[in-house]
């Protein structure tokens, strides 16, 4: 946010009780003089707990340094989705119109490629970088908008479109649409950015293997909030009210999954079925799946009669974490993950993982240490089984499943990335074309030419 000035720490008493939160002051685009809440701290034992028994205040001091710091680089998303929630960090300055294709898959939109008006806008932004996160039209709106403006694009590849082409061809032509669709890929993350981005080594093999792309990719998983997955920052008491809307009893051992609902991409029928074969051998096992998708009222109707299976249909994002926190075990069958966020949230919630052996999760996923891999039926099957039935080794691999997400914090995800834009930056100064740009700005100056 523009004009951001103070930060401090801010004490609430209710009911005897003390409440610490980070707030900052600062003065928002209409210029009128706010403050928001940065990040809510607990009582003053969580206090001491997340910065130290011995040196809270020092430690405490540190961090909100660190926070004052970030909250100077000004961040701004350019998007065409009106209706997305945006984080705190980031300010929203334009929206750009969209066109849905849901007849084509649900789902489905696309922005203008070059609307005009955004255009005179962003101009006078003087923005340093661009970062681009699709290669449809809003990624090429992002290339042209680089080109025109001579502004480094750093460009993140999140999707195997492979996976998905047949949605869209229904199973006619798909070998030539692939060709095409790695064309488009190669063209757009090698030839045109800046610097490119991926967030496993699934997606980097994919590039240097079969695109045989000799560019420098760049490795950084998505960073996360983990703190907002950690069970002490929940009310126990709200767990258990939680675990009773859905009729799951105190001893009820919860598989979770969190998943949009979609078959075609998620193997989500691979789990359903398993249930009833895991119940055979425990009955107190249930798989309580959260969220909303195309299938989900024809798997609520298909599995209505197992009452081991509950669907919780679209629960808010930020709510979504509270659900971590009644489960046991993560589990997952998709095949067609670029990095699965879930899982690294799952691990921050201290769930053992048990996931399909996919190279997607390979990065957050230890198998033995932190999760457990199959590839088939009975692989899954004996997995669940394992660790219900093992309690000190599930123990033990809920603590270090805590331990390993410590990685994936978004901390450590914007120093990284903060290096890939200062790196793009620097070597935007250096390439030929802005020296020479820069020779004729000097001279413009000089015969004091407004119009260069």
């Amino acid at each position: 946010y523009q004009g951001s000035d103070v930060m401090r720490l801010k004490i609430t008493n209710s009911k005897n009780k003390q409440h610490y939160s980070i707030i900052e002051d600062y003065t928002n685009l209409q210029g009128k003089r706010t403050t928001r809440v940065i990040e809510n701290l607990g009582n003053l034992n969580k206090l001491k707990e997340r910065f130290g028994m011995n040196n809270t205040l020092e430690e405490l001091h540190k961090y909100i340094n660190n926070l004052k710091e970030i909250s100077k680089e000004e961040l701004i998303n350019v998007t065409f989705n009106p209706n997305k929630d945006i984080p705190k960090n980031i300010k929203r300055k334009y929206n750009i119109g969209y066109l849905s294709l849901k007849k084509i898959y649900d789902d489905l939109k696309i922005s203008s490629i070059y609307p005009i008006k955004s255009l005179l806008k962003i101009k006078k932004w003087n923005l340093d970088i661009i970062h681009t996160h699709t290669e449809g039209t809003m990624g090429t709106y992002g290339r042209l908008l680089a080109k025109q403006f001579n502004i480094p694009v750093v460009h993140t590849y999140h999707t195997m479109y492979e996976d998905y082409i047949y949605l869209i061809t229904k199973g006619h032509f798909d070998k030539p649409a692939k060709k095409i669709l790695q064309y488009f890929t190669v063209f757009y993350c090698d030839k045109i950015v800046s610097e490119l981005i991926v967030p496993t080594k699934k997606t980097y093999d994919l590039f240097k293997k079969k695109y045989q792309i000799e560019r420098q990719i760049n490795i950084i998983p998505t960073g996360i909030d983990i703190e907002r997955f950690k069970k002490d920052n929940y009310d126990k008491k709200d767990l258990l009210l939680l675990r009773k809307k859905y009729n799951i009893s105190k001893n009820d051992f919860v598989l979770l999954l969190v998943s949009r609902i979609s078959e075609e991409q998620k193997n989500i029928n691979f789990l359903l079925k398993q249930q009833e074969k895991i119940n055979k051998h425990h009955k107190d096992i249930k798989l309580l799946v959260v969220g909303d998708g195309p299938d989900l009222n024809k798997f609520k109707q298909e599995y209505k009669n197992n009452k081991n299976i509950i669907f919780t249909g679209m629960i808010p994002w930020d709510e979504v974490s509270k659900y971590y926190q009644i489960g046991n075990i993560f589990v997952t069958a998709s095949k067609t993950e670029t990095q699965g966020l879930t899982v690294i949230e799952a691990i921050s919630s201290g769930l053992p993982v048990v996931c399909m052996e996919d190279d997607s999760f390979k990065l957050a996923i230890i198998n033995e240490y932190n999760g457990l891999f199959f590839n088939d039926e009975e692989e899954y099957l004996k997995n669940i089984l394992y660790l219900y039935e093992n309690r000190k080794k599930y123990t033990n691999m809920s603590k270090q499943a805590v331990n390993s997400s410590e990685q994936f914090s978004s901390e450590m995800y914007g120093k990284k990335i903060l290096e890939v834009y200062n790196r793009a930056i620097e070597n935007r100064k250096n390439n030929i074309y802005t020296k020479i740009k820069n020779v004729f700005r000097k001279r413009c100056n000089n015969g004091k030419d407004n119009s260069c």
